[in-house]
């Protein structure tokens, strides 16, 4: 079942279930998910599932930076909300690599890409990305890049 397909269902879920948390977020996620099928190719695109991991990557993204800010500013009740968003966005994306698969598959795009130097990071991190398809962040993936390269 396709992603959008798969938060459409599970909106009407909410619904059913008087759930007014996680149906917020759902609501959220589809209009970003609406909007980006629109940039994609206009109303009635339907955005694969790794366009749609992209989507909900960011919008999780978002929330982690006002997690940031929130705890910064000591307002820990917004804090808790956005951290209860993240967990019911968190529920749409792929399983994690662990730290180990991470390192291995840096390894291979250096290999592939042939580098040499941080110069290469951008050929390196272009290969890395398409390998992990969705699941592992860029920061830790720009990291890992950065650690293994002179």
């Amino acid at each position: 079942m396709a992603l959008q397909t798969q938060v459409d269902s599970d909106i009407k879920d909410a619904m059913r279930a008087k759930d007014a948390a996680k149906l917020g977020v759902l609501r959220m996620l589809k209009t970003a998910l609406m909007n980006a099928a629109i940039e994609k190719g206009g109303a009635g695109t339907i955005l694969e599932d790794a366009e749609a991991t992209a989507v909900i990557r960011k919008e999780v993204k978002k929330r982690q930076d006002s997690v940031a800010s929130f705890e910064g500013a000591g307002r820990a009740e917004l804090a808790e909300k956005e951290k209860a968003e993240i967990v019911v966005l968190e529920t749409y994306l792929p399983q994690a690599l662990s730290a180990e698969a991470v390192t291995a598959l840096v390894r291979e795009a250096i290999a592939e890409a042939g580098a040499t130097s941080k110069k290469d990071m951008g050929a390196v991190m272009k290969i890395a990305n398409a390998k992990a398809a969705g699941q592992v962040d860029g920061k830790t993936l720009s990291g890992e890049v950065q650690k293994q390269l002179p």
